[in-house]
């Protein structure tokens, strides 16, 4: 913290990223940061190679991610929420030429990447590690910090209903409250509004569940067809994996998301993330490695280049040692 603290003061120009497609979690960390790192005036370049999701742009300044860099020179990059520095895209060769690389996350499979890490996966979310730091920085946060900050901890904690729920994530969101934050508006706004676009998807999403023979796995299978149909974004498919992870008897549930570059066709080599979800009692993380992903515990996944058909077969396979 120290070593990280004493870089940020001394930097002149900084670039503050997270992972692309990204969750709350790594929106609200990147603009807390990002404001932080203004308020002690530093010139600073918010970028996330994806949309900002509809449900987070609401947060104040996420109007000021950018998704292209250009040619500024930086010499110092803030990396947050990435177990790997892939994790960012193909922004991934210029970050490279950064001097320093600062490596903020909570995630246990975490790479060790960079010149300075702070890493702390008891932490809850990112956030709460950014939260700390910006104490550290001695800045007063103002509503718009507190704003990102409680947001990033609600979704990551699944509204404080995911078992890395910790102390720290009630006592932080109480500070932010008493900061100004307006619990009501941010749920309403994450969770309060649907397009009819991403009802149609959902119906898709449920549709194409299938359940392994001892009912302990499930997978959820998503194709750009699906997104095409219904006029939606990959956005649009954050949390529908849930459904999934909560049928009765079902201990981990795979989502199956398939990249622009595929066609959706069972027999066609394609790429495609897989996002893996447990009940707590199975470690998906340890799962997610074994394909050169990670995470969590009891969130985690992996990008794999496959058929569609041996994806599913390699994650039904999983099912006998559940």
């Amino acid at each position: 913290m120290d070593k990280i603290i004493s870089h940020l003061q001394n930097s002149k120009s900084i670039l503050v990223v997270s992972h692309a497609n990204p969750d709350g979690d790594a929106i609200g960390s990147l603009i807390a940061m990002g404001l932080s790192l203004k308020a002690i005036s530093k010139k600073t370049t918010l970028y996330n190679e994806s949309p900002i999701p509809a449900v987070y742009r609401f947060l104040p300044e996420a109007n000021s991610v950018v998704r292209e860099v250009g040619d500024q020179n930086f010499d110092t990059a803030v990396i947050l929420d990435c177990s790997d520095l892939e994790r960012i895209g193909e922004a991934v060769s210029m970050v490279n030429r950064i001097p320093v690389i600062i490596n903020i996350d909570h995630h246990i499979t975490n790479a060790g990447f960079g010149n300075l890490q702070l890493i702390d996966t008891s932490a809850c979310a990112t956030v709460e590690i950014v939260y700390r730091l910006i104490k550290q920085l001695s800045v007063c946060i103002d509503e718009n910090i507190a704003t990102s900050i409680y947001t990033g901890i609600l979704t990551d904690t699944g509204s404080f209903r995911f078992s890395n729920t910790n102390k720290a994530a009630f006592a932080i969101c109480e500070e932010m409250v008493a900061l100004g934050v307006d619990p009501y508006k941010i749920a309403r706004c994450v969770y309060g509004t649907y397009s009819l676009g991403r009802i149609k998807l959902l119906n898709l999403a449920l549709d194409s569940i299938e359940i392994s023979n001892n009912g302990r796995l499930s997978i959820m299978t998503l194709t750009q067809d699906m997104l095409n149909k219904t006029q939606t974004q990959p956005e649009d498919v954050d949390g529908l994996i849930n459904y999934a992870r909560r049928i009765e008897d079902v201990k981990v549930a795979a989502l199956i998301q398939e990249h622009q570059n595929g066609d959706g066709t069972s027999e066609t080599c394609g790429n495609y993330h897989v996002s893996l979800r447990s009940d707590g009692t199975i470690d998906v993380a340890e799962i997610a490695s074994s394909f050169g992903g990670g995470g969590h515990s009891s969130a985690a996944g992996f990008n794999i280049e496959s058929t569609l058909f041996d994806i599913k077969l390699k994650i039904f396979n999983l099912a006998e040692r559940l």
